[in-house]
């Protein structure tokens, strides 16, 4: 596939439920080797540009003995799945024994072949990489005890959740500074030089069989982070960060790889910084779900070469289904947004058939819902649509939406517009359950005064209106509850 396009559309997949699914459907055991072209071509709908095949190394089988033993967890498991059983569960894709694709995938070659069934398609693969910590029956430990923060008999005996015995040493456990750490995974110390080429190395490795790597909880590794979480168990902070140290080491031998962080704590500037190319747009999915249009509206202010290296989204595996938080307008709606901003975005598998059952990742099987194939037929024609308009390789612009003393909807739209060499377009989104109302002014005074085509892409309408209006007080906009125009602007 080669280098992922500059603002990649990435549909994420739980490799492990899909091809159990996949293996209800034909009846045999599969692996990523023997997938059916339909079964690729349904997660790979016109407008994907990457699959993330979430899930595929191999896990931990100590991981897994942990997640059957944990209350809360199995509390989890069947508040998802109720009649969830042992042969569901098979430990967390983040607590990774070695970066092998698992052999009940279907090993190495079923993920190459993987990779060239996307490839044939035009769509590039995406993978994992865990920098925070490792499983507790990794060979690291073993091999590179000096990876690794470690802790004293006496840290273990006052406060075993935190450590772990192993290969005749103390280690700490993985965690984050504001939670208490997961029982599962062995922390890695981000300041030791040893850690830091292991990681490089990793990274280079799993270039060669992907196209982009997504690195879970990244901002984690950031020198200052890392240093309030660990203080003296880390040891003294070197000069250099990280992530730079890493990525440039990488690139070296990878120059096409892309890499994408999972970021929180409005860090997402700073690790765009230390060299990643896109990385999570929390602060948006927060603002579309719970906010109003005027929030929306600030965070698009930012600077456009920020914005375009953000990952737009509604859902991922560690979100709830958008389907259980907003209703079906206010998802299309929302759907719409994301889809026509500048930057990356990332689509859940089951997303787009309304899925309503957030399944925690150590599961391999999910509930059977309904599939809701009108839902699915927007999505699908929504991407599509966006694809071929070609409109996203232009240039983006945030517009104002102007109102009335005695009409203030217009607070509650949002537009912005698209132009370059595949054309004109613009977008308007009512973010609320009325009506509303305003004039869109557009920013090209070469509209002239001659009538001027608008066709809304996903509705199959045309109007016209003459160019003097558009750029002079501005196109009419009214639109009911949620509703969207996603408009190609043209001569009539």
């Amino acid at each position: 596939m080669g280098r992922l396009p500059a603002q990649p559309v990435i549909h994420e997949v739980n490799t492990r439920v899909w091809l159990r699914e996949v293996q209800r459907r034909t009846g045999r055991p599969v692996g990523l080797g023997g997938v059916p072209k339909a079964e690729w071509d349904r997660i790979t709908p016109r407008g994907v540009d990457a699959v993330w095949l979430m899930g595929v190394w191999e896990r931990s089988a100590v991981g897994r003995d942990i997640a059957l033993r944990d209350p809360e967890l199995r509390r989890s498991f069947t508040e998802a799945l109720p009649d969830a059983g042992d042969d569901d569960i098979t430990g967390s894709p983040y607590c990774v024994r070695s970066y092998t694709a698992d052999e009940t995938l279907g090993g190495p070659a079923g993920l190459a072949s993987a990779r060239a069934e996307l490839a044939g398609r035009g769509v590039g693969l995406v993978l994992d990489y865990v920098p925070n910590h490792v499983a507790p029956d990794s060979p690291w430990l073993a091999r590179h005890p000096g990876h690794f923060v470690q802790g004293s008999a006496d840290d273990l005996r006052r406060d075993p959740a935190a450590y772990l015995a192993a290969e005749g040493r103390v280690f700490a456990r993985g965690r984050d500074p504001f939670f208490p750490p997961w029982p599962d995974v062995v922390q890695l110390n981000a300041f030791r030089a040893g850690a830091r080429q292991a990681t490089a190395e990793v990274l280079a490795r799993l270039g060669g069989m992907c196209d982009g790597v997504r690195c879970d909880m990244a901002m984690l590794l950031m020198n200052d982070v890392f240093g309030r979480t660990w203080g003296h168990r880390a040891g003294p902070p070197p000069d250099a960060e990280f992530w730079p140290t890493v990525l440039t080491a990488v690139r070296q031998q990878r120059p096409d790889l892309t890499f994408f962080a999972e970021a929180y704590w409005d860090l997402e500037w700073d690790l765009q910084q230390q060299g990643f190319d896109h990385c999570y747009d929390k602060r948006l999915y927060d603002r579309l779900l719970r906010e109003r249009a005027a929030s929306v509206l600030r965070h698009l202010q930012a600077d456009l070469g920020y914005q375009r290296r953000l990952v737009r989204f509604l859902e991922n595996h560690d979100e709830p289904r958008v389907a259980s938080l907003l209703g079906p307008a206010e998802e299309r709606a929302a759907a719409v947004a994301i889809a026509t901003l500048p930057g990356a975005t990332l689509w859940h598998e089951g997303q787009f058939d309304g899925r309503r059952t957030r399944l925690p990742v150590f599961l391999t099987r999910r509930p059977d819902e309904p599939p809701d194939t009108a839902l699915r037929a927007f999505h699908e024609k929504l991407l599509a649509v966006v694809a071929r308009s070609g409109m996203r390789t232009g240039h983006w612009e945030l517009l104002s939406c102007e109102g009335w003393p005695d009409n203030p909807t217009h607070h509650d739209l949002l537009a912005w517009a698209w132009r370059g060499t595949a054309g004109t377009f613009l977008v308007v989104v009512n973010l609320s359950d009325h009506a509303s109302q305003a004039r869109v002014r557009l920013p090209w005074p070469d509209l002239g005064t001659a009538a001027r085509r608008l066709t809304d892409l996903l509705e199959d309408t045309r109007y016209e209106r003459p160019g003097s209006e558009l750029a002079g007080p501005g196109l009419f906009v009214d639109l009911p509850p949620w509703h969207t125009h996603v408009l190609r602007i043209e001569p009539a």
